[in-house]
Order: structure tokens, then sequence, then C-alpha cells
């Protein structure tokens, strides 16, 4: 198994190669520094590339979740030009130029990947115009609004009866641990489930807040990867993947490349090739002085 290890961070990046156009154009677009995808999201650039993907990149300079940046995502113009969008965003206010490039791809009926908090990509005011996609990009283009999660790690497991799905083939094992917490889902109707996963919490929990109301149980199952097509046709996978840990993990890997190539439309790693993992290290977080 190959192991890469990140270095340094890269901010934009057009990652291209030989007779680029005939690769289908996955377009990265990092909108936020949870879970340090612009630490994971190079390297996995990378290996899409090595599976015959042209790659671009979109990392914004500082953090752009609620526009603290002053300047969102720039180069979001690059959708246009895209065989596939691959999402990876949280709690933006994109202004109106940046949101109808976003916008624009997703009513084409082009395929859509997400990862992990993609599911709240938006937090615009209440009385703001776009204020429902905070609760329909998720829902809309995704699959699942945005619920609740859970504590610790998640035990995961293949779904036996879609086991045989194009995006399940050449697992090592059908049971894994994801180091991140279980999201709890609503799916919409006609989401195919693909991976199932059990988390806990530190009790039974009652959530009110801008997402709604909801009551969780200590134990929780559910689903944390998924197929579906989208009302504009746009074929779809998410997965609430994306954990730093997870890009350690080869049968969670092996998820997130196959994911990305099927929805794609593009040809899948052969079963029995190795899969390259990733050991990402977040950020150090900063220690607070003492007066």
């Amino acid at each position: 198994m190959k192991h890469y290890t990140l270095l340094t961070i890269l901010i934009t990046c057009c990652l291209s190669g030989t007779f680029a156009s005939a690769k289908p154009h996955a377009v990265i677009v990092v909108g936020t520094h949870h879970y340090s995808p612009e630490r994971s999201m190079p390297p996995f650039a990378r290996i899409l590339e090595e599976q015959g993907f042209r790659c671009t990149l979109l990392i914004p300079e500082g953090n752009p979740e609620m526009n603290k940046n002053g300047t969102g995502i720039p180069g979001l113009e690059v959708l246009s030009e895209a065989d596939l969008a691959i999402f990876f965003m949280r709690f933006l206010t994109l202004d109106d130029a940046q949101f109808g490039h976003i916008e624009r791809y997703v009513k084409s009926g082009k395929p859509v990947v997400g990862f992990r908090t993609s599911t709240h990509s938006f937090k615009y005011p209440k009385d703001h115009p776009r204020f429902r996609w905070n609760q329909d990009f998720g829902r809309r283009v995704l699959g699942t609004s945005y619920v609740m999660h859970q504590s610790g790690s998640t035990t995961c497991e293949v779904v036996a009866k879609h086991a045989q799905h194009e995006i399940m083939q050449g697992l090592s094992t059908t049971n894994f641990i994801s180091p991140g917490t279980l999201y709890l889902t609503r799916l919409e109707p006609g989401c195919k489930p693909l991976v199932i996963g059990h988390g806990k919490s530190r009790g039974d929990q009652l959530r009110e807040g801008g997402f709604g109301t909801f009551f969780a149980h200590e134990d929780e199952t559910d689903i944390v990867a998924w197929v579906w097509e989208n009302e504009w046709g746009g074929k779809v996978f998410c997965s609430s993947f994306g954990h730093v840990g997870d890009f350690a993990s080869e049968p969670i890997m092996r998820i997130l490349i196959n994911g990305v190539c099927w929805a794609a439309g593009h040809d899948l790693p052969a079963a029995d090739s190795s899969i390259h993992t990733l050991e990402v290290t977040p950020p150090q977080k900063k220690k607070r002085k003492r007066n």
C-alpha cells in the first residue's frame, strides 16, 4: 500500500497532464477549513489524476465560511468547463456571481460529488433570497439536508443489498472504522445506500436549532455513503466521509475514488489494483496564552 504525505498547503492549483482534453475535468471546490480539506484535497486530486482525470482545485485564501475572508471562493467560473464537480464546503454566504456559477453547474444536470460538510454548504440569513439553499443544497443537490451528528468514531459496514454496486468493487473488507463522527440523514426518495455506520454519543440528545428539532439516541445507525440522481438528472455520489483520518483508510479511499469515477462515468480502478492512502496531518491548534 502506498502512502502520500502532504508537506505543504496549496492555496489554488490546476493540475493537468498530457492530452488533458481527452480526460474528464474534475473541479474540486473547497469552501471550509473544517476537517482540513485544504490539506486532504490537493493530494486527493493528484490521485485522481493518476486515475485519468484532469483536476482543477479551488482553495481560497483565508476562511471562506460566512465570507470571513472577504472574497468567498474566487475562480468558480471554471465550473462551466467541468465534467464533474466535487464539493467540500460549509456555511458559505457567496455573492450573486459566485453562487450563480455553482447553481448553473448543478442545474446543468452534470454529476456531483459531495464530501462530509457539503450537506450544509450554505448559511444565508433568514431575510436573504437564498436562505432556502441552506437546506436545499444538501436536500435537492446531494440527497439529504444536515440533521445532527454523534460523537467519537463510526463503525462502518457495506449494505449487503448493494454490495455488488460498482462503487463497492475491490473492497478488501466490508467492515471498517471511520474516525469521523456519524452524521444522521434524511435521505430523499431514490437514494441508494451503500455504507451504513454505527455511532454513539454521550447520551440521548434533543437538538433544537437552525437545522430543525431532532432527537437522537445514544446509539444510532445511519447511512454514510449513497448514490442518487437529483432532480436535474445529475448523478450524485455523496458521503459523510471526509475526516482527515478517513484518507488513511484503504476501504474508505477506494470507496471515494470509485465514487468519483462512477459519478463521472469514468473507468473505475481495477478491483485487484492497489489504492493509495493519504496521511493527512491537521494543523496544530494554537495554544492559548495564560495571563
